[in-house]
């Protein structure tokens, strides 16, 4: 799901005004889940990446401008892209989630699951059409690229930069991924893997290789940058976007692309996409959130604030972070992945992970 690389937004400058604001908070067209809930709040279940512990993340301003100007206070709930979808879909016959925002393949799974209700959300028309779901079932609210990190100064002499590099001893309990078919950047890491090293057969053959080196499965990505910038780690799976951001807490990481064969550095979108849950208990107030997010002002601040790249085409960034995002992706190759194919082969391609690692 791929697209083209554009300059990233500025900070908001001004709020907006009263007439923007209201025609935001108001919601627009679109089938919405059952639940009327006149409570003012949602649930929002997420994939990791877009929170800070020190509250300077994009869902920490986020959250607290929506709450100010709605009037609708944000609980939420973090945890991988799978296990989120897995939690929705146990409490498929009571929810409690009204958006629940995942990686790719994930919002497709929810979506296979029957666990999305269509809404367009206000601005998905300035998206592009391979960054959403054509039935309105899902939208992209924050692009993002797959990654992986080093510790910048363990590792200062000899950075890593292919899959071959990764198997070096040096590298032996202190190299971690998350799990696949548990966390999106843990699927990611399959998806990369099968992509450059010329298919399932020779990615698994590869991946039972790094087993030596490979501390163990983690169910979120989001725990291993801070191990990896402590030391504890010299290297794991990440995604551009989460990585960039915390870059200021963390500043012995740096983040590459691992090449295959050919030498070449790959990645691939992995966007933040986010949906109305079916049945959500708040379901007019999920519809003003999900407006809210797509919101121009809101699409500047992914890069500004969130360190990552504006789902909107519109909205064009030229702030500090935009100049080196686009730095850090020049010179990578950006491939699509076949989501469909993954979508129906996810469950195969995980087991088959499995059997090559003992996991």
């Amino acid at each position: 799901m791929p697209r083209s690389l554009r300059p990233l937004p500025l900070p908001l400058a001004a709020a907006l005004g009263a007439f923007c604001l209201t025609t935001v908070l108001t919601g627009c067209g679109g089938t919405a889940g059952s639940g009327s809930g006149s409570a003012k709040e949602i649930t929002v279940y997420s994939a990791d990446g877009l929170k800070a512990e020190d509250g300077s993340g994009f869902y920490d301003k986020v959250f607290k401008d929506f709450e100010k100007q709605a009037g609708i206070k944000v609980k939420y709930v973090e945890g991988g892209s799978g296990e989120m979808v897995q939690r929705l879909a146990r409490e498929k016959s009571n929810t409690k989630a009204d958006v629940v925002v995942t990686l790719p393949p994930f919002i497709q799974q929810a979506d296979g699951k029957g666990l999305l209700e269509a809404y367009r959300p206000q601005g998905s028309e300035k998206v592009a059409e391979s960054d959403k779901d054509p039935s309105g079932k899902w939208t992209s609210i924050a692009n993002n690229y797959f990654c992986f990190i080093y510790n910048t100064k363990e590792l200062k002499k000899s950075p890593p930069k292919t899959w071959k590099d990764l198997l070096d001893p040096k590298l032996e309990g202190k190299l971690q991924y998350s799990t696949p078919g548990v966390a999106g950047d843990g699927t990611a890491v399959l998806i990369k893997a099968m992509h450059d090293l010329g298919g399932k057969d020779p990615a698994m053959a590869y991946l039972k290789d790094l087993q030596k080196n490979n501390v163990g499965p983690s169910k979120s990505t989001g725990q291993l940058a801070p191990k990896v910038d402590k030391g504890e780690l010299l290297v794991a799976n990440g995604d551009v976007q989460m990585n960039f951001a915390n870059m200021k807490s963390m500043p012995n990481q740096g983040i590459f692309f691992p090449a295959g064969n050919d030498g070449k550095p790959t990645t691939f979108a992995l966007p933040y996409a986010a949906g109305l849950v079916k049945d959500a208990p708040h379901a007019e107030n999920a519809k003003k959130f999900l407006d809210y997010l797509l919101t121009p002002e809101v699409q500047r601040s992914v890069s500004a604030v969130g360190g990552g790249f504006a789902a909107r085409t519109d909205v064009t960034a030229t702030d500090r972070n935009a100049t080196s995002l686009a730095a850090l992706m020049k010179g990578v190759e950006v491939f699509r992945p076949d989501w469909a194919d993954i979508d129906k082969n996810l469950l195969s391609y995980v087991d088959a992970w499995k059997s090559a690692t003992g996991n």
